[in-house]
């Protein structure tokens, strides 16, 4: 896949999830809500505690986040690397 081919997330996902390309302050804000959405459920909360579905929900928000949070650092990583080898190419030859 070609630098120009990933700008287009449009054209290439046209049945993308909800969560598809919110960015690293996305994946953040997911975490937070998750982590705040279980703890409200485990801590503040007397009638929500015995709905293990409930728990599920936070979980599924919390590992999203952490998911495209993670992919978004590995992709800054591969293009810090990617550039560093381009000026390394450039210089050598």
């Amino acid at each position: 896949m070609t630098n120009d081919a990933r700008g287009q997330s449009d054209d290439l996902h046209p049945q993308a999830p909800w969560w598809w390309g919110i960015g690293p302050v996305g994946a953040v804000i997911l975490v937070i809500v998750g982590i705040a959405w279980a703890l409200w459920l485990f801590l503040g909360s007397s009638g929500a505690a015995d709905n293990s579905t409930v728990g599920y929900g936070a979980s599924k928000v919390i590992s999203i986040g952490l998911a495209l949070g993670g992919t978004v650092v590995l992709e800054r990583f591969r293009s810090r690397t990617s550039r560093a080898q381009e000026t390394k190419d450039q210089e050598n030859g």
